[in-house]
């Protein structure tokens, strides 16, 4: 094929990342070694409107003519592009993915190894993409992970599936852009009708090779559609999983709702019952003392005001009490009566109905009236009687002499009939002997 720029352009445009690819086309421009600086300049236009991956292969393709230039001693293309290659190196790896990045500082440093330019020219290339480097924003920085798409780690596990049908995509929708761009462009070549009509020979070259672009930016796109439905197939998958899921999820969270709806209900009607209990519960009604608390023995005052204060009041303190002191034997008994026997008291039936006289008491209340009538109605009266049927006529019942000792079971009789007991029973001895007596008593003491 003759060199043209339009031939060259198509090979440009036709390049593949693929080895033999590249060497096809390094080949051809090697051969054309006459119109290195005219490919030169328009291999950098051509990088320049490509895409990433592609400026990739542009450089593949530089490295492979100016290497091989160099190894045959030919120095028409290392000089053609060494005016140039700092800028389209600094263009390729500008906005380009890490990964591109590192391979394009991988053919850098071969060039160093090698020394395929000049010092000058290389250290400018190299200062140019360590700026780029500097200058590159703190959240946009490279990291090992790649970008979303990529076989980093970073990548969730739920997206791994998208991963390749992603990249396979980015690659046909980038190689179909510059196909369908250069297709575009020598078709409106070809039919513009201001460019003179070349001859049949090259006019039919012509047509074969737009007729050729054509065909590759449409398989290209072919390519691009086939990855994207590809792509959307699985996101669709993956979005009628999530749609499912989303389902599930509302339906777990109205019946959540519900039920926080209902347990709060339950809760507030159980605090407005607690609430209702407190204020109708009657005030609690204090106690009085316990039966067998002492203070119950307290006098009527001190129990009112016990109760009256809701509670228990402290024990008042015992008052002094003079203790009783009894009375002196000689108010009982005369000087020199012998002193009373140790042994019980025996009855006998003679001694049977006398009543023991107990020592006065100077404490004692004075009995009333009807006491006193009514013992000496049941005790006494039967005692005189008995005196009288035994035969002691002067009223003094004597004990059985003291000599050698009171008499077992003796004690001081009361004397019926002499001294104060005469004055007592006075009364008796004329009239009625129940004078004095209520008149029930009487009755049941004369049935007697």
């Amino acid at each position: 094929m003759a060199y043209t720029d339009d031939a060259v352009q198509a090979k440009l445009s036709a390049l593949n990342e693929t080895q033999e690819g590249i060497v096809t086309v390094a080949q051809w421009i090697m051969f054309h070694r006459r119109h290195a600086d005219r490919t030169a300049q328009l291999w950098m236009q051509r990088l320049k409107d490509s895409a990433p991956n592609k400026r990739l292969s542009l450089i593949y393709l530089a490295n492979e003519v100016v290497q091989q230039s160099k190894a045959r001693k030919k120095t028409e293309f290392v000089a053609a592009f060494s005016p140039i290659i700092a800028e389209s190196t600094s263009a390729a790896y500008k906005g380009a993915p890490y990964d591109i990045q590192q391979k394009l500082r991988r053919v850098i440093e071969v060039w160093r190894q090698r020394v395929i330019f000049e010092p000058p020219v290389q250290d400018h290339i190299e200062r140019n993409l360590d700026e780029l480097d500097k200058t590159r924003a703190p959240g946009k920085k490279a990291t090992l992970g790649g970008s979303l798409f990529s076989s980093g780690s970073s990548v969730p596990q739920e997206l791994q599936p998208l991963v390749p049908l992603q990249t396979a995509l980015t690659k046909a929708d980038n190689a179909s852009k510059s196909n369908v761009t250069h297709a575009y462009n020598e078709y409106d070549k070809l039919i513009d009708p201001a460019n003179p009509v070349p001859t049949p020979p090259v006019h039919a070259a012509r047509l074969s090779q737009v007729l050729k672009n054509l065909a590759s930016a449409e398989s290209a796109v072919a390519e691009s559609i086939k990855s994207r439905r590809e792509l959307i197939t699985a996101m669709e998958k993956m979005l009628e999983g999530h749609k499912a899921t989303l389902s599930k999820d509302e339906a777990a969270h109205q019946e959540l709702d519900t039920r926080r709806t209902g347990i709060e209900t339950k809760k507030r009607e159980v605090e407005d019952a607690i609430m209702r209990g407190l204020s109708t519960e009657q005030p609690q009604v204090p106690t009085g003392p316990a039966a067998n608390d002492p203070r119950r023995r307290l006098p009527t005052a001190v129990a009112s005001t016990d109760n009256a204060n809701g509670g228990l009041l402290d024990e008042p303190q015992r008052p002094d009490v003079e203790g009783l002191t009894p009375p002196p034997v000689e108010s009982i008994t005369p000087v020199g009566t012998p002193p009373p026997a140790l042994a019980a008291p025996t009855t006998t039936g003679a001694t049977a109905g006398f009543v023991p006289e107990l020592p006065p008491s100077h404490d004692e209340p004075a009995s009333g009236p009807a006491a006193l009538e009514a013992l000496a109605a049941a005790n006494i009266l039967p005692q005189k009687t008995q005196r009288d049927d035994s035969g002691d006529d002067d009223g003094q019942g004597q004990a059985n002499g003291y000599e050698g000792g009171y008499y077992p079971g003796a004690a001081k009789k009361r004397r019926v009939g002499s001294g104060v007991a005469e004055q007592d029973f006075a009364d008796f001895a004329t009239g009625d002997a129940y004078d004095g007596i209520d008149a029930d008593v009487a009755d049941m003491l004369r049935r007697d």
